[in-house]
């Protein structure tokens, strides 16, 4: 099974979204070397690899985003097309030692590129992000990003800046992105987020002060949802976001 990513986009075979076989690889030009294997185990049938941005699909293959094959995939191919998204994009910025410019080697027993010449190691980069659900009595607190194109509302989220724990910035963001304060901070669950490189750490935490004051350059709207309000549109079922808020939902709210 091979992954070829144009970008962040995923070939397939048009209609039934069957990935390449070695084959079809040989005949667009990618040589077995330079498919990369997204396991360590001897064996393993799955490789993949990033071609040039300019790459046209083959006849009867396209390019598909790798979010539009959520819910076309099964659960476990779009989890392996998720590793290997990460696993190529490692492999594609790491073609020369970050501190001498010597073009590394992989180990063939961890994911590391090791640099022959001043030993420098490099692993595939995992940025951690917090996502928090608020709750203040029966309400949540669901906000709708500037930098996204849809009008879905979720909760908030933010990624973990050097030095901090999880939790320190949950109070961080969420006093930045909205200007209130939070405790009893609960852990809820975590998903792999490859676009490209994310590991989204979900919580749910109770309002303690403050009013909404957005920061607008990141929060489009930030408002209070509880029973008898009109639900928005909100996160899908296939994020971590989509089971937060559906897992705590105001009474009388239902979500497909």
């Amino acid at each position: 099974m091979n992954f070829v990513f144009r970008r962040d986009e995923l070939l397939v075979e048009e209609e039934s979204s069957v990935l390449p076989d070695t084959a079809l690889c040989a005949q667009i030009g990618l040589a077995p070397a330079a498919l990369q294997p997204i396991w360590t185990l001897p064996g393993s049938p799955y490789r993949t690899v990033h071609v040039e941005p300019g790459m046209d699909a083959p006849k009867g293959y396209a390019f598909k985003k790798l979010r539009s094959l959520f819910g076309v995939l099964d659960d476990e191919s779009m989890a392996l097309a998720g590793r290997a998204y990460q696993i190529a994009e490692w492999a594609r910025t790491h073609k020369f030692c970050g501190v001498c410019g010597t073009p590394p080697e992989r180990l063939q027993t961890e994911f590391c590129m090791r640099c022959p010449q001043c030993g420098f190691s490099a692993y595939p980069r995992i940025s951690p992000a917090m996502m928090v659900l608020i709750r203040k009595g029966d309400s949540i607190l669901l906000a709708r990003h500037t930098t996204t194109a849809t009008s879905r509302y979720t909760a908030l989220a933010g990624f973990v800046e050097p030095g901090e724990s999880i939790e320190q910035t949950i109070h961080r963001e969420v006093h930045e992105e909205v200007g209130l304060k939070v405790g009893n901070l609960q852990y809820f669950g975590s998903q792999s987020w490859p676009f490209p490189h994310s590991l989204m750490v979900a919580f749910t935490a109770d309002y303690v002060s403050g009013e909404i004051r957005v920061q607008e350059d990141e929060i489009a709207d930030a408002r209070w949802f509880g029973p008898g309000d009109a639900m928005p549109e909100i996160a899908p079922r296939i994020s971590v976001a989509g089971w937060l808020i559906r897992a705590n939902l105001p009474m009388g709210w239902s979500a497909p």
